[in-house]
Order: structure tokens, then C-alpha cells, then sequence
């Protein structure tokens, strides 16, 4: 059988996720509440109040299957966004969105761009569909939108476009993005990954392409602010004909019906919205504060984590480890150098700064010239 799979399902790398607490519990013989967590770009404030009252109260029905359609969640993302039912697709987290798009729209021969520096699961999606992905140089680690379009084929049939950026924190505007759509070529759909687009003050508005009927697909999360990770459940936004597709190509009940009622409860939770904004906010600026005052290269965020310059990223994410602080190691994103970190509760922020200076004081951080990324 193992001669029988496909070659490129082979040379797959499967995409690794941010150590979890009870991994390294085990490893080290940490207790796990001494253990702080800052990888992957979660809600340090946790769920809605008022969506664990809707989660625990849908409980009681775990035995029915979930609604398949999603119709309550799907009509109240709908009103909240000015769209329609029709263009709103539920997934199992905003991943499952770009399986949906590899199933629908690629093949073997098909080509999909992508910034040098973004989110992974989009290359390894192409490639679990044979697709090839074009990986476009981001100076300065933000989207080059006129190289990309520059790198567009008749071969290219998916473009992806993470604003806010995972893992670099940069973002691109709204004007850019208008004259990037007014050149994008018909042949290739657009996908907008806005994962961290609500800690944003003024988010750039691409939700009118879906209005206008052009060819976007907008991915939307309820792991990051809503803090409902653990639930996985996401959604895309698209016209009604492509979201239609789409819906052909999921699984039943793709979405359970818990993580269908915390979503709509934390949905229409504002003021736990707020308060993460204002904590990352915070937490966001000690950290780059203490960066520069440090000597240290960060790449300026607007989400909720911050990229790092330390000299060996890998070295400096064990050496965090046996300090009970999980952060990312970002090799695996072509920056060997740097790591990632996920603004948490100013306490955990402080303790993080004071750990990264004991290793600092301690030269486990090198000065000089930047490794290369």
C-alpha cells in the first residue's frame, strides 16, 4: 500500500502546532499551572462568559447530531455582516475552508501564490492536491501585492492573502488592496485569511467583494478573540454561487453543535471583544517596548503575537521551554532566527520579559550580525 500513495501525499510535512502545556508537563516534570503557554496566538482571557453558558447549556443534547446546515450561526453571521446565509460556509476551524478550496477549485498542474512568509497550511494544502505554490519574497515582511500579481500564471488559480499576517503581525491596506483587485485577473480566486481582522481598529473592508460577486473567499476564525480554539470552528464568506460549491464539498455535521452554540453566543459577546482588544493592545506594546529597550529586532504587529529576532530561534525556544514558557520556534517558517510571541495577560508578559533577560544577561541572546532568515 505504501507504494500506492501518491507522491506528493508522501513528501507531505505535516504541519506542526505550538507545543501544548501538557506535553511539556510531561517532558520536564513542570506542574502544569507553573507552565505558560504564548505559541499559539490564543485568548489569554479565555471564551465569553456567555458563550460557556450556551456551550454548557447545549450539553444537554449531546446526543442529537448537530445542525448540519448550521442555519442559526450562519444567519447571525449573515446579519452581523450585512451578507446572506447564502454566502456564509461553516467549517471545523478556518482550515477546513481551505481544504474546501483545494477540493473545489485545484489539480494536479494548478498553481496557488502565496506571501514567502505566511501562514503554512497554505502550501501544504496545495500540495496535498498536487498544486504547486509560488512563494512571493514580502519585503519587510508584508505583502508585496504588485509581485504577486506579477507571479500570477494562467496555471494560478488560488492567491492568498493573510491580513493581519501569521506569523509576521504586518498588514496591508485598503487601497492596496483595491488596486490589487482592480488587476487580479478573472482566472484566479482571491482568498482573504482574516483570522486576527478583529483586533484591528479600523479593518480594511474586502466583505464588498463578496457583495460585488467577484472571485473572494474570506476565512474568519472563532479560535483567536472568541477564544474558542479548543471548539474549532471557523467560517468563510463567499458569493453564493462559489459558497454553494463549497458546501458540496464538506462533511456532514462538520461543525458540532457545541461549538455551533458557543460561537453564536460569543458572536454577539461585544464587550468580551473589547476586553481582548484592550488587553492585546496593551500587552502588545509592553512587549515591543521592552524589545527596543532590550536591543532587540521585532517585526511591529498589529495582531495579538509579535515577532522576535533572538540569533537562533531554536536555542532560545528550548532554552524558554526549561523556563516553563512555551513560545514559537519559527524554523519552519524559512526564520530560523526569530520566534514568535502571543501577547498574554500582563502578568505572563512580565514573566516572560523577565525569563528572555536572565537569557539575555546570560548571552544565550547573540548581538551582531542578523542570522540569516
Amino acid at each position: 500500500m505504501w507504494n500506492s500513495a501518491h507522491q506528493h501525499i508522501l513528501d507531505l510535512v505535516a504541519y506542526e502546532p505550538g507545543k501544548p502545556v501538557e506535553e511539556l508537563a510531561r517532558e520536564m516534570g513542570i506542574a502544569p499551572q507553573d507552565i505558560i503557554k504564548l505559541a499559539s496566538n490564543e485568548n489569554p482571557l479565555g471564551p465569553s462568559p456567555k458563550a460557556l453558558a450556551a456551550m454548557r447549556e447545549a450539553l444537554i443534547r449531546a446526543h442529537f447530531y448537530p445542525d448540519g446546515g448550521g442555519w442559526t450561526l450562519r444567519n447571525a453571521i449573515a446579519d452581523k455582516l450585512g451578507l446572506t446565509r447564502e454566502n456564509i460556509i461553516l467549517g471545523n476551524g478556518s482550515n477546513e475552508i481551505i481544504e474546501f478550496l483545494g477540493h473545489a477549485f485545484l489539480k494536479p498542474g494548478h498553481e496557488v501564490v502565496t506571501a514567502r512568509h505566511a501562514f503554512a497550511v497554505y502550501g501544504l494544502m496545495a500540495q496535498l492536491f498536487g498544486a504547486k505554490t509560488v512563494e512571493v519574497p514580502d519585503p519587510g515582511y508584508r505583502h508585496d501585492l504588485d509581485g504577486m500579481l506579477a507571479a500570477i500564471t494562467p496555471q494560478t488559480r488560488q492567491l492568498f492573502i493573510a491580513n493581519p499576517n501569521n506569523p509576521t503581525g504586518t498588514m496591508v491596506g485598503e487601497k492596496e488592496i483595491g488596486r490589487f483587485m482592480d488587476r487580479v485577473p478573472d482566472h484566479v480566486l482571491v482568498i482573504f485569511d482574516e483570522a486576527y481582522i478583529e483586533f484591528l481598529d479600523n479593518p480594511p473592508d474586502v466583505i464588498r467583494y463578496i457583495r460585488e460577486g467577484r472571485n473572494v473567499v474570506i476565512m474568519r476564525t472563532f479560535s483567536k478573540i472568541q477564544g474558542l480554539a479548543n471548539l474549532r470552528i471557523g467560517y468563510g464568506l463567499a458569493p453564493a454561487r462559489v459558497a454553494e460549491v463549497l458546501q458540496k464539498t464538506r462533511q456532514p455535521f462538520n461543525a458540532n453543535g457545541i461549538a455551533q452554540a458557543g460561537a453564536l453566543a460569543g458572536l454577539e459577546d461585544d464587550e468580551h471583544m473589547r476586553s481582548t482588544r484592550h488587553l492585546t493592545h496593551e500587552g502588545r506594546n509592553y512587549l515591543q517596548t521592552e524589545f527596543s529597550a532590550m536591543g532587540l529586532e521585532f517585526v511591529p504587529s498589529v495582531a495579538n503575537f509579535v515577532l522576535l529576532h533572538v540569533g537562533d530561534g531554536d536555542a532560545v525556544f528550548q532554552a524558554l521551554l526549561r523556563r516553563g514558557l512555551i513560545v514559537r520556534a519559527m524554523r519552519s517558517y524559512k526564520l530560523p532566527a526569530w520566534i514568535r510571541i502571543s501577547v498574554g495577560t500582563m502578568d505572563q508578559n512580565r514573566r516572560f520579559i523577565t525569563e528572555l533577560r536572565a537569557l539575555d544577561a546570560a548571552g544565550k541572546i547573540p548581538r551582531g550580525p542578523l542570522a540569516t532568515t
